[in-house]
């Protein structure tokens, strides 16, 4: 994505951070946990390297459609999963998202993306949307009894789907 220079770091910083605290996840004891946390650790670090400011780094023009190969076979795994969970469909739409910005930007390559307005227009209010309801759903989360591991923390799952949500729209903005 073309972003400024800032923005761009701090949304690199906000991605990368977040992918390495779904690794951590993939350690859990929770098998619903580990089978999450690998898609939303690589939706992580593909955003995170795909906000990379242009003016530090601009990718040569193979790496948009190997991005859209990788971000449509995870696509694939998240419409399996989807059968036996519903949550698998919100990796779907962002995987699909992450597959539409590779291809905007397969199809423009340093002029900036430009995608079809009314599917990033989509993308925008759906993403919002989650935003808005899993922000709401993170305030009432109060502490459970017990030690509970760090990988293992709901509140902090939710977290993190937040802030890839945050980032989403953020990159989708800049389309």
């Amino acid at each position: 994505m073309h972003l400024p220079a800032s923005p761009g770091w701090l949304l690199i910083a906000l991605c990368a951070a977040t992918g390495a605290y779904c690794l951590l996840r993939m350690r859990s004891n929770v098998e619903a946990q580990r089978r999450a946390a690998g898609g939303e650790a690589l939706m992580g670090f593909g955003m995170a390297a795909m906000a990379v400011p242009a003016a530090v780094f601009t990718p040569p023009s193979w790496t948009w459609p190997v991005y859209a190969v990788v971000f449509g076979a995870a696509g694939l795994r998240a419409l399996w999963a989807a059968r036996a969970s519903a949550h698998h469909l919100h990796h779907l739409v962002g995987t699909s998202a992450m597959v539409y910005m590779a291809v905007a930007m397969a199809a423009s390559p340093g002029h900036g993306a430009s995608g079809v307005p009314l599917v990033t227009g989509a993308l925008l209010l759906y993403f919002t949307g989650y935003v808005l309801l899993t922000g709401v759903r993170l305030v009432p989360v109060t502490a459970g009894g017990g030690a509970v591991r760090l990988g293992d923390r709901p509140e902090l799952a939710r977290a993190c789907r937040l802030s890839m949500g945050i980032a989403m729209v953020a990159m989708l903005l800049t389309m």
